[in-house]
């Protein structure tokens, strides 16, 4: 990590903390990140407009938005940013202008009616352009007039105007096009929020550990990506790690169930520098109504929540994303139907990745049917990965890895990897170093079969074991303990007796000596 992103993580985390002793963990996450993403936009703004500027040689911030000629520059600076940004703000809505607003002539002015206006006109100049359902009702989790914020209005502007003003002494850096400092800096806050969140975390982030697992995985042997997907994105950490392993990635694909998880997507993928023609993230339950079903994709990643409820309504048996295996996952693991919604989506020349719980491996009844149906009759299971315990936020279980694809090379078997005692432990979680994340990720490259870690099956050795994965039935872990010498240990014993007597003669004779009967 780079001295210059460490200071913008710390400086950051600093300012959250202003909010933090005033409400809840998941209120001062939504405020912080809401606050921050409003500056970079305005930066983005700022800085966009003072370049189409240039020619006529004068700055955004010195056009007079109330004469003519100001709203003529206001009409064709607009125009411009909608097409290349998504959005538009004018001079005097920008974050610099609003926080100096709020502390004028020395003293905390009145800007909450300003800053709610400022935030509402975002998504309202998208309106009607090909952005406005990637800006719709992002900052609805800000409300500005809550009493989380203080009990009176001048305590809220109070908080408010401290934290803008904080905000506003940060430079982003955004004019630095090589790094991704604010983006990386974003998913710190995000990873940071979630290792407080206990089992809410799960909603929202995956660890970036177990996220460059995934992403490596599925970006094995290629550069470049036309798509990728994530049916249950949380904050769409997933679905940018991938960005990480590739040149390009064409499109980003995700839905999210939760409001506000869906809202902290959206502004994750546009501070990470996505441009919004090229990620259409949707709100909505995937099984249920999902939302890119005639779609297929190059890369899929999840971290699907853990044994959910669903419907298993009936209906679904004529749904074609189920209906080829003749069983629907358990109403209340829901597992098996990520699995198949995912299947379903991949491209012909994709790979899938996806974390869920051990139960999958050997669970009977429907889950055993399914899983029977995607080894034998679909032969798309490519690889098994045991995790360690206690490595996701929320949850100490271990879990596992299935990586699927439809055109697979080694068509005849399927690789399992016992990484389950391959980590660090650290307070309360277990981590991934960089060692075991490498490992994990050329063992499956290579496909190499190592003593007690991997092991290369042939299908008809799972078919024996009746498409049951427990790992431990093909990576045999074992250790045989030493053998133990029962002379030595005899040894051992008669020397331990000849000691137990002398001790006994010595405390027999401190006692006679103090005039006291022995306690034996």
């Amino acid at each position: 990590m780079t001295e210059e992103k460490q200071k913008l993580e710390q400086q950051l985390w600093n300012i959250a903390n202003t909010l933090r002793g005033k409400m809840g963990a998941d209120d001062f996450r939504d405020y912080i990140l809401g606050f921050i993403f409003f500056k970079y936009l305005s930066e983005k703004m700022h800085t966009y407009a003072d370049k189409i500027l240039k020619p006529d040689g004068i700055l955004y911030k010195d056009i007079d938005e109330n004469t003519p000629q100001g709203a003529e520059y206001m009409e064709a600076i607009k125009d411009a940013a909608l097409e290349a940004l998504g959005y538009f703000l004018q001079p005097s809505e920008l974050f610099s202008e609003i926080a100096k607003r709020g502390n004028a002539d020395g003293h905390h002015k009145f800007i909450l009616d300003d800053l709610t206006k400022v935030l509402n006109h975002i998504a309202q100049s998208t309106m009607g352009t090909a952005s406005e359902e990637d800006f719709d009702n992002l900052f609805e989790d800000m409300d500005l007039t809550s009493s989380k914020l203080g009990k009176s209005e001048n305590q809220k502007n109070e908080l408010i105007v401290q934290v803008l003003t904080h905000l506003e002494e940060i430079d982003f850096k955004l004019e630095d096009t090589e790094s991704d400092l604010l983006g990386d800096a974003y998913e710190y806050l995000i990873g940071q929020f979630a290792s407080g969140a206990g089992k809410k975390a799960g909603e929202f982030y995956t660890p970036q550990q177990v996220s460059m697992i995934l992403a490596k995985i599925v970006t094995t042997g290629k550069d470049k990506l036309k798509s990728v997907y994530d049916p249950t994105c949380g904050s769409g950490s997933l679905l940018l790690r991938v960005a990480k392993e590739v040149s390009e990635v064409s499109g980003f694909y995700g839905q999210e169930s939760n409001p506000t998880t869906y809202n902290l997507c959206r502004m994750n993928m546009i501070m990470h520098d996505v441009h919004f023609s090229k990620f259409d993230i949707a709100n909505e339950d995937t099984l249920e109504h999902p939302q890119h079903v005639d779609q297929r994709f190059e890369a899929i990643v999840a971290n699907p929540p853990f044994s959910a409820n669903w419907s298993a309504s009936p209906l679904f048996m004529s749904d074609d994303r189920f209906s080829s295996y003749g069983k629907l996952a358990p109403g209340g693991k829901a597992d098996f139907a990520f699995v198949q919604h995912m299947v379903y989506q991949l491209d012909d020349n994709g790979t899938m990745a996806v974390v869920l719980p051990h139960g999958v491996l050997f669970r009977g009844a429907a889950e055993g049917h399914i899983r029977k149906h995607l080894i034998e009759d679909r032969n798309c299971l490519d690889a098994v990965i045991g995790l360690p315990a206690n490595i996701f936020y929320g949850t100490s279980i271990p879990t596992s890895i299935l990586v699927m694809k439809k055109g697979r090379e080694h068509s005849d078997n399927i690789l399992f990897i016992d990484a389950s005692k391959g980590f660090e432990k650290a307070k309360n979680q277990n981590y991934l170093r960089p060692k075991h994340i490498e490992k994990i990720v050329s063992t499956y490259r290579e496909r190499k079969p190592e003593d007690k870690y991997s092991y290369v099956a042939k299908l008809a050795e799972v078919k024996e074991n009746d498409y049951n994965l427990n790992i431990p039935r093909y990576v045999d872990t074992f250790e045989e303990e030493e053998p133990v010498d029962l002379k030595v240990v005899s040894d051992e014993l008669k020397t331990l007796d000849k000691d137990m007597k002398k001790t006994d003669a010595n405390i027999a004779d401190f006692c006679k000596q103090l005039g006291i009967d022995t306690p034996f």
